[in-house]
């Protein structure tokens, strides 16, 4: 063995490896050492110097915020001053029953406190917002964190989509961090809300030493009082007590679970989860929130099964979605002093009726889905009232739920074509006409000064010769309306139509006659309502009466006002009489009810630019208007047509159920009658 050493050592001239390796290690290892000293020294200088930066700063963090904090605590008013701070008050408007059915402004149920509500209310509120509200101190670091990895992985911003926000710190945006809203600023308060609700890395900064201020100026209970009083939760509503009483009709005091929950499934996005704007996403979210509550302990499994399987349903003036052309009309007529100088809740009783705005609605879409042209523009409106002027139904075009459209029954002017004749056929029952007199139908033509002549003609030239007065009204007949009108005179058709309530400016030519003049819908149906009424004129009216929210007597009295006779008794049920031939056996035919007694009057203007039905039954008085916007002409329809089967829809469904009455007619106007109308 030592010989083989030997022999290697002659042959290499080195030493074996392993020798050679261990001589050579010993100065490798100290160097290495001499570097592992060096990185762990310089390891513990920097940590130190951390340590020493660290505490610093933390400290300096705890000063500022501590400074922050006792800033906005100061700053803070009494909880009671925070609880209500719209800066204009609300309309419910109210049926003849006193069901509301529709709401403006920014409405306010009241202050409740945290204490009183349902506590299914409180505790859905605390499950889909805050399940660690009565734990924390303001803020939740895990809820941010867990915000911001959900956006992140959703493909937004750290601070877009979700907050992360406690319940202390959504208050702490309700307040604005302490900015008051001004008025005299310019900025609306909608402008200004929306700013508040803006979120920014400085806003959110700012939100912490806010939230803490609010924990320490008040307990939890109070700030979950401001919560429930200053949120927004769609349709109009401040507040749990004004959202419940909005869509349920009940206070928050006696909410169910499965009310709670569609309730407090607002708070993430009203405009989306309104269950007045679509049910289906409210019932959706408000099982979301009753899951929550039942894993939270809140619920039993009982109470959860019975939330799902019932879900809250709407009030009925909620459910309804109807008479906001109705309601739009109301917020016109009240007078402007009550509405602009009030910044209280007001309550508006109206003459409105849900059961016949119902008819009047389905009977729209009906006539529009089974005998009108898909696609097409054009529109309609109709406005029902009872013999006194009390507007019970009004759809202003065919979109009959959103608020503060075009209303085609009270702001459109239109050509009222042969709608006109009655008041014309009234003049000549003044002057000593008498139903059963022969008048000529034939063509005739008058000297215009300044225009020349000018010939009326009947719809498709026809012509009857020697008629009645009645019959010239039952087949609409132009060229007896323009005689009648010539021989009378116009100043007297004229004063006879604004007798009657027509307001609106007339013609003044011959043309006059047969409805040149324009007027709206709710004038002229307010003008036949005259003639069922015995020929005493009524003006339309929606108004009953205006009181404060909390106060019972009215600030304001409407409802109907008395006016002058347009006609006598004997010429008003005459009139009735002619008309009801209309509907019998000319025109207006397809107006007709089954086993009911009605009369109306067609209408039709030049080049069929609009159609009207107007007519009345003993119990109700409607008039349809159809045409487009734009004045573009009706294809195929006249007033005794698409019209007048509206009208019909409408009288149908509105009459059901109800007991037949007749018409009052010529025989029924008697001398006593005569008299006892004038008293």
């Amino acid at each position: 063995m030592a010989q083989a050493k030997a022999s290697h050592r002659a042959v290499t001239g080195r030493d074996s490896p392993r020798k050679r390796v261990s001589k050579k290690s010993k100065p490798t290892q100290k160097r290495r050492a001499k570097k592992v000293g060096g990185v762990q020294r310089c390891i513990r200088r920097a940590l130190l110097l951390s340590w020493s930066f660290g505490w610093r700063g933390l400290a300096i963090f705890v000063v500022i915020l501590s400074v922050a904090t006792g800033f906005y605590f100061t700053k803070l008013p009494p909880m009671a001053e925070l609880l209500e701070v719209r800066s204009q008050g609300s309309v419910t408007l109210q049926d003849h029953n006193q069901l509301s059915f529709a709401w403006r402004g920014s409405q306010f149920g009241g202050e409740i406190s945290s204490e009183d509500v349902s506590p299914f209310l409180k505790n859905a509120v605390i499950a889909a917002e805050d399940k660690r509200f009565f734990d924390h101190f303001g803020i939740s670091l895990r809820g941010i964190a867990g915000a911001i990895v959900i956006n992140l992985r959703e493909g937004r911003g750290p601070l877009q989509g979700h907050g992360g926000s406690t319940i202390t710190q959504q208050v702490a945006k309700l307040m604005c961090l302490g900015k008051e809203y001004h008025p005299e600023s310019g900025v609306t308060m909608a402008r200004f809300e929306r700013d508040c609700r803006r979120t920014t890395l400085w806003r959110k900064i700012r939100e912490i030493p806010f939230a803490l201020a609010l924990e320490i100026k008040y307990s939890k209970n109070e700030i979950l009082t401001i919560y429930l009083n200053r949120v927004y939760l769609g349709a109009g509503a401040t507040g749990f007590e004004a959202a419940s009483q909005r869509y349920f009709d009940v206070s928050i005091r006696h909410v169910n679970p499965a009310q709670s929950a569609m309730l407090a499934g607002l708070l993430v996005a009203p405009s989306v989860y309104a269950p007045t704007r679509n049910m289906g996403r409210a019932v959706s979210r408000a099982n979301l929130i009753v899951s929550l509550m039942e894993e939270q302990g809140f619920l039993s499994v009982s109470e959860a099964r019975e939330a799902r399987a019932y879900h809250a349903k709407l009030s009925r003036g909620s459910a309804a979605k109807a008479g906001s052309y109705f309601a739009d009309w109301i917020m016109e007529t009240v007078p402007d002093f009550l509405m602009t100088d009030l910044n209280e809740d007001v309550i508006l009783k109206t003459t409105f009726d849900l059961r016949v705005q119902k008819a009047v609605d389905e009977a729209l879409v009906h006539v529009f889905e089974t005998k009108v042209k898909a696609g097409s523009r054009a529109e309609a409106a109709i406005v029902v009232m009872t013999k006194d002027g009390a507007v019970r139904a009004m759809t202003g075009g065919r979109n009959p739920r959103a608020e503060g459209q075009f209303n085609r029954a009270t702001q459109a002017l239109r050509q009222t074509g042969s709608a006109f004749k009655p008041f014309v056929f009234a003049a000549a029952l003044e002057a000593g006409y008498r139903p059963n007199d022969s008048v000529l139908d034939e063509p005739v033509s008058f000297r215009v000064p300044g225009s020349g002549i000018w010939r009326p003609k009947n719809y498709e030239d026809k012509y009857e010769g020697s008629i009645t007065l009645t019959e010239a009204l039952t087949k609409s007949s132009n060229v007896i309306a323009a005689r009648l009108s010539e021989e009378v005179g116009r100043d007297k058709v004229k004063e006879m139509a604004q007798k009657f309530g027509i307001q609106s400016q007339l013609a003044d030519g011959p043309a006059l006659a047969l409805g040149a003049s324009e007027s709206t819908l709710i004038e002229m149906t307010g003008a036949y309502a005259s003639i069922l009424n015995g020929g005493i004129a009524v003006e339309p009216f929606g108004l009953i009466e205006l009181r404060l929210k909390n106060e019972k007597k009215p600030l304001f009295q409407g409802g109907a006002v008395a006016h002058e006779r347009a006609v006598s008794q004997k010429i008003a049920w005459q009139l009735v009489d002619m008309m009801s031939q209309v509907v019998t056996r000319g025109t207006g035919q397809r107006a007709a009810l089954s086993g009911r007694d009605v009369a109306g009057k067609t209408g039709t203007t030049q080049g069929a630019r609009d159609a009207w039905f107007i007519g009345f039954s003993a119990d109700y008085v409607a008039g349809v208007w159809m045409g487009y916007d734009d004045n573009t002409p009706l294809t195929g329809v006249t007033g005794a047509g698409l019209p007048a089967e509206i009208w019909r829809e409408a009288m149908q469904r509105i009459h059901q159920g109800m007991v037949s009455r007749p018409l009052p007619t010529s025989a029924s106007a008697s001398p006593a009658n005569e008299v006892a109308s004038r008293q």
